[in-house]
């Protein structure tokens, strides 16, 4: 005989009132983010956001706002507009809820906000991974990667046109005020708009701050061609090695010496008239300012210099033709962001985010750019990571009597936690050939590893001794790189770069989905990547079982 179905019946009440706690396992991970958010990391920045106290009805509390959008974003959810409706639909959205349902204004507007307080909580969340016993400091690794922005590349604009949208914009606005005086007269008509008053940010102020975003970039790069050029004199009047001017500068560095020496002829021509008048004898007869010997040379420099910016003119206006899209430009949606060269060709309007990574996979140090390229930001990111090690170290539990520590953990050094030198901490700092510059070799700080050509050229060199590892040119501290990279234990430890520093980045991107930002401007898209960076790290400590109810429970609350 058929079985029978169970009976449907919707219009069957609750016997007892339902209970949150039955809607989930114990062991569910929201459980764990919950007990995390609330009872061990210090989300008083998030309070001290919100107003309280003031006529009208009760807000929505931050931990349960902050734990709403960490698990969120743990997974792959970033739209408000989706996590309200979650908030409705989803049994893990509604246990963090606990009964409340924020819109997605609300949410919103709290994301936004929020950009002071994140630095705080990425910090208190690293921490917390430090008291589980993460953060495996013996090889750390730098990269960087391109995440889109909340912006569109098709409203790029040269400064041309942004300019031209400027005066347009400008002479709108006239032309509406002169309208609105000669039918309303000259003075206020009673129904203007409080200048406090909540508006969007408008096209023109966009339009005005790409403009001036541009203006500032261009006057920079002159002033340090400008400060270039001077250090060159100062080291060539000081008698020190100038090596060749800078390219930027080579024409006016060159017509300068040709006036200088133009200059010393004519005073020396006219020391000689002066000798003459006075009645002494002169020997031959003195070559002219253009005849001189060091007046010529001066010449010949100049022109050969002449020739040189033409060439590289040409060659860069056949490169701008050649190339696809235009030069500077600023984006209209998002004047922060910048058009970024991507891996396998093409570009994207984003930004450059850095991360440093330990061993186990924690993000120790993050921070978002709008600097396509990466070398200036070797020496912050290392800084960044000191500093990050001397936390990880504070909050490190102190070894058990049978404990050994594994080797490059740092653990050694936890009897000293605080006055730790961060080279006890740090062993080796890796990062890729986008970092390379002699004063990132240089500079004081834990030993590094920073590659001096593609990673496939690295690993011939180190099979064939005969195959050149570095270039022809290269520094003498960059030619040491290379050649201590061409050495078996030098590409050994390399080779853990790869692993340590793109992993972080792949999750986050392919199993976080999180491939674009969805705020705009600099300063909140830094915020919500330095979030992003901290779920990451949270439920890094989650999936690898560090993260338990049990080891919630070993450790005090933020309180105490």
């Amino acid at each position: 005989m058929a079985k029978r179905y169970r009976p449907v019946d919707r219009d069957q009440p609750f016997l007892f009132p339902p209970d949150m706690r039955d809607w989930l396992p114990v062991d569910h991970p929201v459980w764990l983010v919950i007990t995390a958010v609330e009872d061990h990391l210090d989300t008083s920045a998030f309070h001290a956001l919100r107003r309280a106290g003031g006529a009208g009805a009760a807000g929505y509390d931050p931990d349960m706002l902050v734990t709403v959008l960490v698990w969120a974003y743990a997974h792959q959810v970033t739209s408000s507009r989706r996590i309200e409706q979650l908030c409705g639909t989803d049994v893990a959205f509604r246990v963090i809820c606990g009964g409340n349902l924020p819109d997605h204004v609300t949410i919103a507007r709290f994301r936004s906000a929020f950009g002071g307080a994140i630095g705080p909580f990425f910090a208190q969340v690293l921490a917390l991974c430090a008291r589980l016993g993460m953060g495996k400091l013996g090889v750390v690794a730098l990269d960087g990667m391109k995440i889109a922005a909340s912006a569109s590349k098709s409203a790029n604009r040269t400064e041309e046109t942004l300019a031209r949208l400027a005066a347009e914009t400008v002479a709108r606005h006239g032309q509406t005020d002169a309208a609105e005086d000669g039918l309303f007269g000259a003075g206020a008509a009673g129904d203007e708009v409080p200048e406090d008053a909540w508006s969007p940010r408008r096209r023109d102020e966009r339009i005005a701050a790409a403009l001036a975003s541009l203006r500032a970039g261009r006057a920079a790069a002159e002033q340090a061609e400008a400060d270039k050029a001077q250090a060159w004199r100062d080291r060539r009047e000081g008698g020190q090695p100038a090596g060749p001017p800078p390219a930027a500068s080579a024409v006016a560095l060159a017509e300068e010496g040709l006036a200088r020496a133009r200059a010393e002829r004519a005073a020396e021509l006219a020391a000689v008239e002066a000798r003459r008048a006075a009645g002494q004898r002169q020997r031959g007869r003195a070559a002219g300012i253009d005849d001189y010997c060091r007046v010529r040379q001066a010449a010949a420099a100049a022109g050969a210099a002449r020739a040189r910016e033409g060439d590289a003119q040409a060659r860069a206006a056949q490169k701008q033709k050649d190339r696809k899209g235009p030069g500077p430009v600023r984006n209209l949606t998002d004047p922060d962001a910048r058009l970024m060269p991507v891996r396998g060709g093409g570009w994207v309007e984003g930004y450059n985010t850095q991360n440093v990574t330990s061993q186990d996979g924690l993000v120790i140090a993050t921070d978002l750019t709008d600097d396509p390229a990466d070398t200036a930001w070797f020496e912050p990111m290392l800084r960044a990571a000191e500093d990050a090690a001397r936390l990880i170290a504070a909050h490190r539990p102190p070894p058990g009597p049978g404990d050994t520590p594994a080797p490059g953990d740092g653990g050694d050094d936890r009897g000293d936690r605080m006055g730790a030198l961060v080279t006890a901490l740090i062993k080796l700092f890796l990062s890729d050939a986008g970092y390379l510059s002699e004063h990132n070799l240089s500079i004081p700080g834990p030993d590094r590893l920073i590659a001096t050509g593609k990673h496939r050229n690295l690993e011939k060199a180190a099979r064939d001794p005969a195959t050149p590892g570095g270039v022809p040119w290269a520094s003498p501290v960059i030619a040491a790189m290379a050649a201590r990279l061409a050495t078996p234990g030098g590409i050994a430890a390399y080779r853990h770069r790869g692993h340590i520093a793109e992993t972080p980045h792949g999750h986050i991107k392919h199993n976080m989905r999180f491939r674009q930002l969805s705020v705009r401007g600099k300063p909140k898209a830094k915020a919500e990547w330095t979030f992003v960076c901290a779920v990451h790290n949270l439920f890094k400590a989650i999936t690898t079982g560090n993260l338990t109810a049990a080891a919630l429970g070993n450790l005090p609350s933020h309180a105490g």
